[in-house]
């Protein structure tokens, strides 16, 4: 997956040719055949979306999502109410546009020839790849030579259809494939995963942000070249939709909401470490549910999952971690640090737990109040690595080279700068190790992010099971009218019958996330 580099001059320039152009054909409060005036007159932006991490879910009972906090400002922008549907795969979010039932489609879908000629695209906002994906452990593909339509499934609507069709007349004849009617491209990964098919196709974002929780997915083979990600509506003659989006996205780049945007859902995608990541995913299970009281109980200004990532990078959750500098104990604190906060033993879970939470809360309070809320804490885990001095000197430089020293996005690309001569003598307090303090953390993002999936998908097998169990509820044999045979009772119902801190050690190699998008 490669963001887009957006030149946000250019792109307001081009915004707002395009958006005057329309505004005359545009009558926002008049008549209620334009399509703005339509919403504005019901009161309701319709969004149809799928359900995956980066476009829409639920996460401790908060909507969370780009596309829906894109959606969600857009509605705002128009001084309405936002009405999101979610459905099961692409084919039905079109079937919404197209039976009147959507305005807009907002799923992470991709830009294609097919698509512009029946529906109209909005801005794109970033970009992937098509890439056919299979089950670390099993052959790998070199080609598509061979694939028969029992080995490659598809979801319905994928744009990557396009691609094969043409593969198949130009290259690969005997190139076969299925679509499966019922399962979403996510659904169809987990197959994979799990062995039921061999192969399926998704986006490339989608695929990295499943590979954090299930690291056994592997990537084959792209299908295609970068493709930009956009909305749809329905195309016709009214163009008040498309003005609108114009003057919603220059807005957004101008005052830097959509480079956070971006920062925050897809800033973490990068370069995925199996052996790492499937670590890490077994002391999930062998060694967190220990530890995970204590997180919760001291993580009081941030999620008690951020603050397990954030031990797992420094110690990997081992309370005996010693570093050759010093640092000590689950959140490998100094020694003078776990003094200043009265940790007297750093070796002990609780005290170690309780002492650097307490620490990067003060970190957190001296992060300048114009960073955004959601990205002060990277600039606190940034001064909890390298020192807040030079958490200092990072912005400083960012705002002499012309970037935004308020935003993560801007600051963490200056942190390795800060450990080269020609930089780091021209700040205020001199050399540091930024290139560690940036993979630092990315890394906990990353952490956190396998965390969270990983625990919600348990969370949400055991309600599976639950339910299960609920349907099937247990009867006591003498209710039951079949006889017994023989010594033995009739045995009770069986669901499965039927069914590695040093501050500045370098980090691990962990290297944005169940997107849907196609």
């Amino acid at each position: 997956m490669k963001r887009f580099k957006i030149n946000y001059l250019l792109i307001g320039a081009v915004t707002v040719l395009l958006a005057v152009a329309l505004w005359p054909s545009i009558p926002w409060f008049g008549k209620a055949e334009n399509r703005i005036a339509a919403i504005q007159e019901r009161g309701v932006l319709r969004v149809s979306t799928i359900e995956s991490p980066l476009t829409y879910t639920l996460f401790q009972g908060k909507k969370i999502g780009l596309d829906y906090e894109l959606a969600e400002q857009f509605a705002q922008y128009l001084g309405v109410k936002l009405e999101v549907t979610v459905r099961p795969n692409i084919q039905e979010l079109f079937d919404d546009i197209d039976h009147g039932n959507a305005d807009i489609i907002a799923a992470g879908l991709v830009y294609d020839t097919q698509r512009s000629q029946h529906y109209r695209a909005g801005p794109a906002y970033y970009s992937v790849s098509q890439q056919m994906v299979y089950r670390m452990g099993s052959a790998r593909p070199k080609t598509l030579a061979g694939i028969k339509e029992n080995q490659l499934v598809l979801s319905p609507g994928v744009t990557s259809l396009g691609a094969l069709n043409k593969l198949k007349q130009q290259k690969y004849p005997d190139l076969s494939w299925r679509i499966d009617e019922h399962l979403s491209s996510t659904e169809l990964m987990q197959q994979v995963v799990d062995g039921k098919i061999a192969f399926t196709i998704a986006d490339s974002v989608a695929i990295s942000t499943f590979q954090r929780v299930h690291p056994q997915l592997a990537v084959a083979l792209d299908i295609t070249d970068e493709q930009p990600v956009t909305w749809f509506s329905a195309l016709d003659s009214d163009d008040s939709l498309s003005a609108a989006l114009l003057d919603f996205y220059n807005q957004l780049n101008s005052d830097d909401t959509f480079a956070r945007l971006e920062e925050k859902y897809l800033g973490h995608v990068g370069d995925f470490d199996y052996v790492d990541t499937r670590t890490f995913l077994k002391a999930v299970d062998a060694v967190l549910p220990e530890l995970q009281p204590l997180f919760e109980k001291y993580a009081t200004e941030i999620d008690w999952r951020l603050l397990a990532a954030i031990s797992y990078q420094e110690s990997h959750w081992d309370n005996q971690a010693t570093s050759p500098t010093g640092v000590r104990g689950l959140m490998m604190l100094t020694k003078n640090t776990a003094q200043s906060l009265g940790v007297t033993d750093r070796l002990d879970p609780e005290q170690s737990i309780e002492g650097g939470s307490r620490y990067l809360r003060d970190m957190m309070t001296k992060v300048p109040d114009s960073v955004p809320k959601d990205e002060q804490i990277w600039f606190a885990l940034t001064a909890y690595n390298m020192g807040y001095a030079h958490m200092l000197d990072a912005r400083q430089l960012t705002a002499k080279q012309k970037g935004n020293p308020d935003s993560w996005a801007d600051v963490k690309i200056r942190l390795p700068l800060l450990s080269q001569k020609q930089y780091y003598t021209k700040t205020t307090y001199g050399y540091a190790r930024g290139h560690e303090a940036y993979a630092y953390v990315e890394n906990i993002r990353k952490y956190y992010i396998s965390l969270v999936g990983y625990l919600l998908e348990k969370e949400k097998q055991e309600a599976q099971e639950q339910k299960y169990a609920g349907a099937y509820p247990a009867v006591a044999p003498a209710e039951l009218a079949i006889p017994r045979f023989g010594p033995f009772p009739l045995a009770p119902f069986s669901q499965d019958a039927v069914l590695e801190k040093n501050h500045l050690t370098l980090p691990s190699t962990l290297q944005p996330k169940r997107p849907q998008s196609q």
